[in-house]
């Protein structure tokens, strides 16, 4: 069922989410499905939601017709495993502001309950310092985007372009079909200063979501910070690492939020963040090739990237799976999966 068919999303819920590799197939570089199904359900059951088409799912390399393919084929998996509450957020990202709003109605149609948008660098220098413009794609794209839209702030990826807390609170208040925000800048600041705006009480009645179950929620954009992100009434995580050790990262999550009522848990709480931090900064600078290669060795799939980004070379796979910090990881998340 389609969104346009829905009366509203499935519920965007603060937590632990995966933002989701695109596999491909070995010989034609196709898309494989059943390889993402599987990933899909996997994470799903350790309690993470998900995005598709985002950096980690290699959506420039992806075509139009191939960005609804993957989500109706994750939809059909979560609802075929009894996730039909789990939402699918959705890279739409482009180049252009038209071309997001298409991507939108297409990610709604196909069965996404949330878009997630990063603006263009390829103009970087021209909008990088322009406020008003950078506001206006995020605000035109929500308007007229069937689904609700979450903001994606990732200047790797966007020619440096860096919205400052301002600008988000702003848009939080200004834009009632925002739903949110993903900080891969890694600035705990920023997140702590917008947190406070959409934390506080009058945030909700002053204003209003277009839907009530899209709350505007902060994400981090990494698992080394999650503990700092709930004590300042953050939301949880949108981070490549979940793909690795869901188990092990919702842990964590969960421990957090059990902290605001229960502070005994503080330590534990502190032993996987620094078990988690340590293997996410490790396993980060092996970007997409070096995350596929552990999904590889873990689950017997994952593949490569699609060319031009090249693969992670043998010897470097080898050491990237026998670092003690990934070595600690996967100890963790071994010992949660048979709880």
């Amino acid at each position: 069922m389609s969104n346009d068919q829905r009366t509203t999303p499935r519920a965007l819920r603060p937590g632990i989410y995966a933002p989701i590799p695109s596999f491909f197939l070995e010989q034609t570089e196709d898309l494989d499905l059943q390889a993402l199904e599987k990933h899909v359900v996997m994470t799903a059951r350790a309690g993470a939601g998900l995005v598709l088409a985002g950096s980690m799912g290699e959506a420039i390399h992806l075509a139009r017709t191939e960005r609804i393919a993957l989500i109706k084929a994750a939809r059909r998996a979560l609802d075929a495993a009894g996730f039909t509450d789990r939402p699918i957020i959705a890279g739409i990202g482009a180049g252009s502001t038209r071309e997001t709003i298409e991507l939108a109605h297409d990610a709604a149609e196909a069965g996404a309950d949330y878009g997630i948008a990063i603006i263009s660098g390829y103009f970087a220098g021209a909008i990088a310092g322009n406020k008003q413009a950078l506001k206006a794609y995020w605000k035109e794209v929500s308007e007229k985007s069937a689904i609700p839209v979450l903001v994606y702030n990732y200047p790797g990826a966007s020619g440096g372009i860096n919205l400052d807390s301002d600008i988000i609170a702003e848009l939080a208040k200004e834009c009632p079909n925002l739903a949110g925000v993903k900080l891969t800048c890694g600035d705990v600041g920023k997140l702590t200063r917008i947190a406070t705006v959409v934390s506080d009480p009058s945030f909700t009645s002053l204003y209003p979501r277009k839907h009530a179950n899209a709350p505007f929620l902060i994400f981090g954009g990494y698992t080394d910070f999650i503990l700092p992100t709930a004590m300042v009434n953050g939301h949880g995580a949108i981070t490549g690492l979940a793909n690795v050790a869901p188990n092990a990262v919702v842990k964590l999550f969960e421990l957090c939020e059990e902290l605001r009522t229960n502070p005994s848990l503080l330590p534990e709480a502190q032993r996987l963040q620094g078990i988690i931090a340590r293997a996410d900064a490790t396993i980060a600078k092996a970007s997409i090739a070096g995350t596929k290669a552990l999904l590889e060795k873990l689950y017997g799939y994952g593949g490569k990237p699609r060319r031009p980004l090249p693969p992670i070379e043998t010897f470097t796979a080898q050491a990237l799976w026998d670092h003690p910090h990934t070595q600690d990881l996967v100890r963790l998340e071994q010992e949660l999966r048979e709880m």
